[in-house]
């Protein structure tokens, strides 16, 4: 168990960059076993997530190195082992190994996937994918068992009930080696899927439509790694450091950003009076001045994400005059971190799934739990606004998604630290 301490009230100013996507890292990884030759990725972000998908990597002989951002995976001597329930249940990212394993394989024994507390995230569409492609899955022990047919996975074309990035990125795991054509209709926009299906092609799988909503897979009956990867920046990294910049910032400039990826983001923060500066790839912050409430609605890429409804709260806080709703569409029970933020002198409450939220003039240091990733993210921006000591508990949860989170905030000025909790 994990803590972190933090002492408040102190202006943060200088340059912070951003780490390789948490979103892409933890099906790339996954995906690498799909290759029959060794895989490197660069850009990878120092964060929990990928020490447990490495652990899982290590239950099937698959030889890991990873050193400062570079993770290079050797694939060659793999061997098909059901994955445990425990390590399974640590990230929910970790259901990616069941499209490819079925890929590779044609089997995957999977315990049932766990990750954040933030509503029902039930896997019904990644099922209907892998059984339109032709495999049979049954539940037994706590275990998902997927099997291919004999004469192997045949594709298919799958309409998803709804754009989940999930379902969209382990069907694409499971056909790029199926027999023919899949098509998925309704597919998930985001860029983190783009990037995947870059590193795919680059190992000649044929992916293509990506960005849009039907993706187009030839399948393909080898995939071998040639180069390295080179994984895009983190979004979600980016808009918490833009609204920590924007609460308790005096000058901070952001670097690897695209901003492309944070456009409905942007348009929010600059509609409540934040002033940005956009180079090439870095985003500057000035310090903030009378800033006023907005209403933010969550929705599928390219709208505004929900992982950043949570880091955005504060900053909403912050805001000198009338009322900011959050509705999120997309968890409408995403409101784990609101009882915190109370707990701070947060004027804030969720009602009928909508967080409302009202200017609050200070926040005072509490004892505070991180329930998950984005909940402990918004803990420690509102750590960092408060007069006085901040303890957060479960901080693992923000080192899950966080990249060197620690060291990036002391090197702006922050007095923050992570301890072992007793």
């Amino acid at each position: 168990m994990k803590q972190m301490i933090i002492h408040g009230g102190k202006p943060l100013k200088g340059d912070v960059w951003i780490g390789g996507a948490k979103n892409s890292t933890v099906a790339l990884i996954p995906a690498s076993i799909l290759s029959r030759t060794p895989v490197t990725l660069e850009g990878v972000p120092r964060i929990a997530d990928v020490d447990n998908l490495m652990d899982l990597l290590s239950e099937m002989d698959v030889k890991c190195d990873f050193q400062e951002t570079t993770l290079k995976i050797n694939p060659e001597d793999i061997h098909m082992s059901p994955l445990p329930a425990g390590k399974i249940k640590s990230l929910r990212a970790s259901y990616y190994f069941m499209g490819a394993l079925l890929g590779r394989f044609g089997k995957a024994v999977v315990g049932f996937p766990g990750g954040d507390d933030i509503g029902p995230r039930p896997i019904d569409q990644h099922i209907k994918g892998f059984e339109a492609l032709g495999a049979t899955v049954k539940n037994q022990n706590d275990q998902i068992i997927i099997t291919a047919p004999t004469e192997g996975l045949k594709g298919a074309v799958i309409d998803l009930a709804m754009p989940s990035v999930g379902a969209t990125i382990n069907i694409m795991l499971a056909a790029v080696t199926a027999k023919g054509q899949t098509i998925i209709n309704n597919a998930a926009k985001e860029p983190e899927i783009i990037d995947l299906a870059t590193f795919l092609n680059n190992m000649g799988a044929v992916v293509r439509g990506t960005g849009t909503e039907t993706i187009r897979i030839e399948g393909v009956a080898r995939l071998e790694s040639k180069a390295p990867h080179t994984i895009i920046p983190d979004r979600i990294e980016a808009g918490t450091y833009i609204a920590l910049a924007a609460t308790v910032g005096n000058g901070i400039r952001i670097h690897n950003i695209i901003e492309e990826h944070l456009d409905s983001y942007l348009a929010k923060v600059e509609e409540m009076g934040v002033v940005t500066k956009v180079d090439e790839d870095s985003l500057y912050v000035y310090p903030a001045g009378d800033l006023k409430m907005v209403q933010v609605r969550t929705d599928p890429y390219p709208g505004f994400a929900t992982d950043l409804q949570q880091p955005m709260t504060p900053l909403l806080l912050s805001a000198k005059s009338g009322e900011g709703i959050i509705s999120d569409t997309i968890y409408p029970k995403r409101v784990g971190h609101i009882p915190e933020l109370q707990k701070m002198g947060a004027d804030i409450q969720a009602e009928d799934n909508f967080i409302l939220i009202h200017p609050t003039a200070e926040l005072k240091g509490a004892h505070v739990s991180a329930g998950e990733i984005r909940a402990g993210a918004c803990l420690m921006i509102a750590g960092l606004m408060a007069k006085g000591e901040t303890v957060i508990s479960n901080a693992g949860n923000i080192l899950r998604g966080y990249d060197r989170v620690e060291e990036k905030i002391k090197k702006l000025g922050g007095d923050i630290s992570v301890i072992d909790a007793n």
